[in-house]
């Protein structure tokens, strides 16, 4: 007999919400983490960038409130404190997945886990090692950033997302960001916030490129005017060190250029992690770096699952817990609620982007003949009083069935917002239906509605 009805090899949110809800459904679990609970999103990525972005949103705030009335002199910014504040943020959320794993009989290891074959994970601590047994293991071990082989990204200065969210002694005076993707504007823009002087360093033709169109050009416009310089198809050569600090070289359009800064912050990824997860001779079906899994998550290893950052091409959270909850659902002979084909993504900038369903060039490329319902938000009332940048809400409407098929915000709150698209997509809701909810007065969510109109008219 098994020590365990399941395992589950990492404590991100992909991981921890399976385990808390196979105990829900009456699953004898385990959980091992070699390092902090929370995984990425809680300790080195989407809640420590949130709570940075948070206070350099009212360093913001405080500089430019004279238009308001409100004139705060002599600002000053405690570096350290500000990433106290984060580490207490972190800290409080991590104590409560622990207490819930406690209160919900979930056993919590400390230490890497290591698939030993079919049923069986060896956990390696500081304490030495133990070998569990399981009827079914799930992976859920997330990723790691990506250090492409870029001559120079080795350097003393060059840093990660990891190590840069680890917190730093003194407030930088620039930084050189490689990647203009999510990590990399989020950075940008606390950076900013804080007096740092920033350049962005993209190799494709925009910012955001997984994205649609409007949201990339719209940012960069909205970032430059900030101060934050931006170069896009550009391709890094290498990384040399200079008397600012560091150098990074790069060709635009067969001209050589370069941007140096004191730091230089490596965005352009996140890879799988699978580093001590396969015992020597345990041999699991890859996608290139990826766990290779089918529909229901299942490895080439009977018994065998992976979730999450680790197998998934979108690496986001909530698609990581999406994919853990419909795979302990599926074990337990039930079927998941959540449609895992509809992804909302979000960007913490300002103002913020968020998107889901299809683009217009997604659409145009699946030969798909969509409406689009596009509203500009200069007189919206929220907008004007926040005195937010280009701000727009976007929405993509089937020609032939009226469906809504996809939208993309970039306004203050649109994170909070974009919901109500994901649930009209999930559901085949048409712009008239979604019309017949009274949207209130005065809210960034107006602009909906505007948007939602142009789509009905003939």
């Amino acid at each position: 007999m098994s020590d365990y009805k399941l395992i589950v090899i990492g404590a991100g949110p992909g991981g921890y919400e399976a385990a808390l809800q196979a105990a829900k459904l009456g699953m004898k679990t385990a959980v091992i983490e070699n390092r902090d609970v929370g995984g990425t999103c809680l300790n080195r990525g989407c809640i420590p960038t949130k709570t940075l972005l948070h206070s350099s949103e009212l360093v913001n705030g405080l500089k430019n409130g004279e238009k308001c009335g409100i004139a705060a002199e002599n600002v000053t910014i405690n570096l350290e404190r500000i990433f106290e504040h984060k580490r207490e943020i972190s800290q409080k959320l991590r104590s409560g997945i622990e207490s819930m794993f406690e209160s919900s009989k979930v056993d919590l290891f400390r230490g890497t886990g290591t698939l030993c074959g079919e049923g069986s994970v060896k956990v390696t601590s500081a304490d030495g090692e133990k070998m569990l047994t399981a009827d079914n293991i799930l992976i859920a071990t997330g990723s790691v950033p990506a250090r492409p082989p870029i001559p120079g990204l080795d350097l003393p200065g060059v840093i990660t997302s990891d190590e840069i969210l680890d917190g730093a002694d003194h407030l930088y005076q620039s930084m050189v960001i490689i990647g203009g993707g999510v990590i990399g504007v989020e950075l940008a823009t606390f950076y900013n916030d804080l007096g740092c002087e920033v350049t962005i360093v993209e190799g494709l033709d925009r910012l955001l490129p997984n994205m649609d169109k409007d949201l990339g050009q719209n940012l960069s416009m909205s970032l430059k005017k900030r101060g934050i310089k931006i170069f896009t198809s550009s391709l890094v050569s290498n990384v040399t060190k200079c008397e600012e600090g560091l150098s990074v070289n790069f060709t635009a359009k067969d001209v050589q250029n370069s941007a140096r800064g004191e730091v230089v912050l490596c965005a352009i990824g996140r890879r799988p992690n699978t580093a001590g997860l396969f015992a020597e001779g345990v041999s699991i079906e890859m996608n290139r770096a990826s766990i290779a899994v089918n529909e229901k998550y299942e490895t080439s290893m009977k018994n065998v699952y992976a979730i999450g950052d680790v197998s998934s091409k979108i690496q986001l959270a909530h698609v990581a817990t999406a994919q853990g909850l419909a795979c302990v659902e599926a074990l337990a002979g039930r079927t998941a609620v959540t449609d895992v084909s509809i992804v909302p993504g979000c960007i913490y900038c300002r103002p913020e982007i968020a998107s889901v369903g299809m683009t217009e060039a997604e659409a145009k490329a699946a030969g798909r003949e969509v409406k689009v319902g596009k509203h500009v938000m200069f007189s919206n009332a929220k907008t004007i009083i926040s005195d937010s940048d280009r701000s727009f809400m976007k929405v993509l409407a089937d020609v032939d069935t009226g469906a809504i098929v996809g939208a993309q915000f970039m306004c203050e709150h649109a994170t909070d917002m974009i919901s109500e698209i994901s649930v009209a997509i999930a559901n085949g809701l048409s712009a008239k239906q979604m019309l017949k909810a009274m949207r209130p007065h005065p809210t960034f969510e107006e602009a909906l509605t505007r948007a939602l109109e142009e789509l009905c008219c003939d």
